[in-house]
């Protein structure tokens, strides 16, 4: 599976706990992230990560358009629901590409959790069917 790591700057922190404590499950897999949050997690866990540019600078523009193309299978974006983004129509179109390409998304960690746990049982398993 191809997995997307984004995180508001408020929440990279919880992302980097997030990622120490499902290394196992993450390292399963193919991960790519936005700049500073990519790098954050991989400094930390060691996971092999494939890094776009900053969110504010087009990295979450990079990963809409994997989505688009149906390159990620899964995204973990931990989103800051109290402060103001100035790219936050590009992170609204991110999830809207979700939305119409079926791809499971978590936008805080609790949902994140039910999406690793699914992820370990094989419940993602029908995202490799549709491509």
């Amino acid at each position: 599976m191809n997995i997307a790591l984004i995180a508001h700057d408020e929440k990279k922190e919880l992302m980097v706990q997030f990622c120490i404590a499902y290394c196992g499950a993450l390292s399963r897999n193919s991960l790519c992230a936005t700049g500073t949050t990519g790098k954050m997690v991989s400094e930390a866990t060691g996971l092999t990560i494939q890094k776009f540019l900053a969110g504010s600078q087009g990295g979450s523009q990079q990963i809409a358009a994997r989505i688009a193309c149906n390159e990620v299978d899964m995204l973990l974006f931990f989103r800051d629901p109290l402060s103001p983004k100035p790219n936050e129509p590009n992170d609204m179109n991110m999830l809207r590409l979700c939305d119409m390409h079926n791809v499971p998304v978590a936008t805080n960690i609790a949902t994140a959790e039910v999406l690793i746990h699914g992820l370990e049982r094989g419940d993602l398993d029908w995202r490799n069917i549709l491509k």
